[in-house]
């Protein structure tokens, strides 16, 4: 499933973040930690590759914790800083800042050895939509000052916040690329909730959530659905599910569409354990 989804609030996203660049040192990258691979912007990366830039694996707390380890690993192998987040607990608010103080660190010496005051570092916060961006900065902040919303692309514009006295971020709307060849990273961002919704079909993707489960955690549809897993097709489980749930149109026939969309929160509200995608 190839995705097509670039509103054209995006074009005037992009623009911003190419005006703005200029004004900050360090770029936070947030990625969802269930598929930070295939949450990568390209485009995004380009516009910003001339400053230093640190992942943030944010949800880490809906990821599997040895997948994010090893993401973790693979992505500071290549050379980047990164920092796992939850920013619903506030678990590793204190590495993100400690990152940004170290990526600060040689800049704010030069500052020194040139005899001139060192300010707060500047900060952009990016990704694409729905991966967090608000609620990281209202984690860190300690209070709501960034908009926060299930639908994505809902940061308009560009917001400065400060972190007490040490950090100044630009928050700033999240950006997809115009067009996700990739079929199975297009199923990943679906399931994400990264794209918006009229960009796939529900189904489509409530299908690959099944067949995502049936090989890493097939367990899960028994204890959550009440569905033996064996050797039937991911349709066969679908409708057994819709059996078990008591969702069916009129004449007892399972009602797929109302079926998916449980599928698809669950898994993207945690209901269903720690699963990573990439």
């Amino acid at each position: 499933m190839a995705i097509n989804w670039y509103p054209g609030h995006m074009v005037k996203a992009r623009r911003e973040i190419e005006e703005n660049i200029k004004l900050v040192d360090i770029v936070l990258m947030l990625l969802d930690a269930r598929a930070p691979l295939s949450c990568r912007n390209p485009d995004l990366e380009k516009i910003v590759s001339r400053k230093k830039l640190i992942f943030i694996l944010n949800k880490m707390d809906l990821a599997a914790p040895a997948a994010t380890r090893q993401h973790q690993k693979m992505l500071q192998q290549d050379g980047y800083s990164v920092v796992a987040m939850d920013s619903s607990s506030g678990k590793g608010a204190k590495d993100v800042v400690q990152a940004i103080k170290d990526a600060y660190a040689e800049q704010a010496d030069r500052l020194v050895q040139k005899g001139r005051r060192v300010r707060s570092p500047r900060v952009m916060v990016v990704g694409v939509p729905n991966v967090g961006k608000s609620t990281f900065l209202n984690c860190l902040v300690g209070q709501k000052i960034a908009r926060t919303g299930a639908k994505p692309g809902i940061t308009r514009g560009k917001q400065w916040i400060r972190v007490r006295e040490d950090v100044e971020f630009m928050d700033t709307p999240g950006l997809m690329w115009p067009k996700v060849e990739d079929v199975e990273q297009g199923l990943k961002l679906a399931l994400l909730d990264i794209v918006g919704e009229n960009a796939y079909s529900e189904e489509e993707v409530a299908l690959y959530l099944i067949r995502t489960l049936q090989e890493k955690a097939p367990q899960v549809i028994f204890t959550k659905y009440k569905v033996e897993v064996g050797q039937q097709s991911e349709q066969e489980i679908l409708a057994a599910i819709a059996q078990k749930r008591g969702y069916l149109n009129k004449g007892g026939i399972p009602d797929s569409e109302k079926t998916c969309h449980l599928l698809l929160q669950d898994y993207r509200r945690g209901n269903l354990g720690k699963i990573s995608l990439d």
